[in-house]
Formats: C-alpha cells, sequence, structure tokens
C-alpha cells in the first residue's frame, strides 16, 4: 500500500465539508502513481470513484495532464506553416448520432491543415463505435503502426493517429477500472484535451456539459495552451450538431474567448442529426460523401468541414468554407487524400 496516494486519496474522498481539492502537483502524482501501479488496486478504484464523485477542477486537469506530458507518447513538430489541430473525441466512442471527424479530418488534410487524432479500441463505459474502427472500414489502419511510423504519416499526408493502446500502453491498466465502476473517471474529461504533439498546435474538444468547458479554460489556460476551440457537440466529441445551434469557445487573448453560436439553418442546412446504424452503413454513407454524392451525411460533412476551413484560417469565413468543402469533396481532392493516407499507411 502506498502511504503517499493514500493521503491523496484521503483530500478527494473525505466528503462535502472536509475534503480537498488537489493542488496540480498532487493531481499530477496521483496520476503517475495510478499510471504506474504503485497505488494498490483498492485505492485505485476507490480514488476514481471519490474524484467522480467529487468532480474534478481545472486545475487537477492540468495536473493530470502534465502527467501525461511526462510519461505518454509525444508525435514530434512537423514542417508545417499553420498549428496542427488536435482533436479531442470521447475514448468510449459514439452509439447515437454519425461520426464525422475522419471526414472533417481529410477535409482539412486536403486543404494543406495537418490534424492529429488519438484513441483506442471500444472502451468503457459506452463501448461505443471508435475512431480507429471508422479509420480501418476507410482503408487506413492505425494499429500496427508503431509511433515512429505513424510520425512518417503524418509527415507525409497531414493526418497522424495516437492509438493508445500501441503508443501509451501505460493507460491499459486503467480501463479494467473504468468498466467495473461503470462511470467515467475525471481521466475522461482530461483525454479530449490531451495533446500528444510536441509542436505549435491548436487543441479542438468537444464537451457535454457547461462546467466542463469552464474547467477545460482553466486547464489549457495554466498548461499554457493559446489556441483552442471547445465545441458542445454530438456526444461530447467535437462533431458540430445540426439540430441545434452550435455553442462554441475560441480563444482569444488569454484568458478571454470569444463565445460563437453557429444556427446550421442560417447556411442551408436541414436541421437534423444522422442516425447512426451500424458501422457496415455508416462506411457507405461516407463513401457517398467522398464521391461528392448528396445526402444527410455530406449536409454534415459540408457543416462541420465548412467550419474547421474558416477556424483554421484556411477560409474567410463560414460561407466560403462551405463552398470550399463542397469543392475538395465533389473534385475528388478528399477521396485521393484517403487513398494517399491508405498507402502511406501501409509502407
Amino acid at each position: 500500500m502506498s502511504i503517499l496516494f493514500r493521503d491523496l486519496l484521503k483530500k478527494v474522498g473525505s466528503g462535502n465539508h472536509t475534503g480537498e481539492n488537489l493542488t496540480r502537483a498532487e493531481a499530477a502524482t496521483a496520476t503517475k502513481m495510478m499510471l504506474l501501479g504503485e497505488a494498490t488496486p483498492a485505492q485505485i478504484g476507490a480514488f476514481l470513484i471519490a474524484h467522480r464523485i467529487k468532480r474534478p477542477t481545472g486545475e487537477e486537469l492540468a495536473g493530470m495532464l502534465d502527467a501525461y506530458e511526462e510519461l505518454g507518447p509525444k508525435l514530434q513538430p512537423i514542417n508545417s506553416t499553420r498549428p496542427v489541430i488536435v482533436f479531442g473525441q470521447p475514448y468510449d466512442g459514439r452509439t447515437r448520432t454519425a461520426p464525422i471527424s475522419p471526414i472533417t479530418s481529410l477535409i482539412l488534410a486536403s486543404a494543406g491543415q495537418p490534424v492529429i487524432m488519438h484513441g483506442g479500441d471500444r472502451l468503457p463505459t459506452k463501448y461505443g463505435l471508435p475512431l480507429v474502427d471508422i479509420w480501418r472500414g476507410l482503408g487506413v489502419d492505425w494499429t500496427g503502426l508503431s509511433l515512429a511510423n505513424t510520425q512518417e504519416v503524418l509527415e507525409k499526408t497531414g493526418i497522424g493517429f495516437v492509438y493508445t493502446p500501441q503508443h501509451f500502453p501505460l493507460t491499459k491498466s486503467l480501463w479494467e477500472y473504468r468498466d467495473q465502476l461503470g462511470k467515467r473517471p475525471p481521466f475522461a474529461t482530461m483525454e479530449l484535451i490531451w495533446c500528444p504533439y510536441a509542436g505549435d498546435a491548436h487543441v479542438i474538444a468537444g464537451f457535454v456539459h457547461p462546467p466542463t468547458e469552464a474547467m477545460f479554460q482553466v486547464a489549457l489556460g495554466l498548461r499554457g495552451v493559446t489556441k483552442f476551440t471547445l465545441v458542445k457537440g454530438l456526444e461530447g466529441s467535437s462533431d458540430l450538431p445540426r439540430d441545434r445551434t452550435a455553442i462554441i469557445a475560441l480563444s482569444k487573448s488569454p484568458p478571454e474567448i470569444e463565445r460563437l453560436l453557429l444556427s446550421p439553418h442560417d447556411y442551408g442546412f436541414t436541421t437534423k442529426n444522422v442516425p447512426l446504424n451500424t458501422i457496415e452503413e455508416l462506411l457507405d454513407q461516407m463513401q457517398e460523401v467522398l464521391t461528392g454524392t448528396p445526402s444527410e451525411l455530406m449536409q454534415t460533412a459540408l457543416w462541420n468541414g465548412g467550419f474547421y476551413l474558416w477556424r483554421s484560417g484556411i477560409c474567410t469565413d463560414m460561407k466560403a468554407g462551405i463552398a470550399k468543402a463542397q469543392e475538395l469533396l465533389t473534385t475528388g481532392t478528399v477521396a485521393k487524400k484517403l487513398h494517399e493516407l491508405s498507402q502511406v499507411a501501409s509502407l
């Protein structure tokens, strides 16, 4: 048993009246001790559920990120005139709405905007559809690539994927706890703003609950991250919704943000999200998008592609971004990027 970890556990698990928040350094220490197995299974399980009940602070999230910085993988800086976009998506996947971020990433890379994603397989607590399975269905298998191989793919194609079971195996031990507890611990919140890239980055993360957005801002501020976009997206992802106004926070001069409200109706899109049925159906729909065929998923692709082309500075406004996304899809440029990516990743 770790006496040090027990003291940290007592701080977060002592209840409303006597419990305390961890300092950034303490949160980093607790995270490292769990990842390295220096705390006992009983201590780790108790900590995760106690911290879930207490709720994390932005300072604690910053400490967790410090630990990931120290122990986790990092793709190295590439030659790019633009900050690399790092998409943070929920690791336990999607179950209700069709993900679009792989198509968004291909659109961005086709326009010269590098993108990094990260995640694993079907994971608790939702066991939803993970991004790595979508990429595999599109012909790009990230699971067998070393970090050096992934670095090469990123440099050649402008797209990279940090596959945590392969590149950050220390996290594997924590997934069994998540399944047994049946609740997402604060690690699941922190992962959305984790940046496994050592160069100039633009962190883009989704959230569900407004307090999460505030925690993100504090954590990113403490970590010195000045380029970020936070989206109240579909199932906690950074995919813009179509059934409601998109609520977005854009980083400005720290600690200020700009609040952006985007209505899909204002840009001619129908206000209905595409449901997620089977992965086979989703992949067929994505292939139609890649050929430029009009569809509901095409509208989602244009809505998201247009926003992120504008947000990355490639296009001057949303309308220009949507038009650019449509051009890249209908001319086959995005399909060519996917072919290039599949070829390079399989070498």
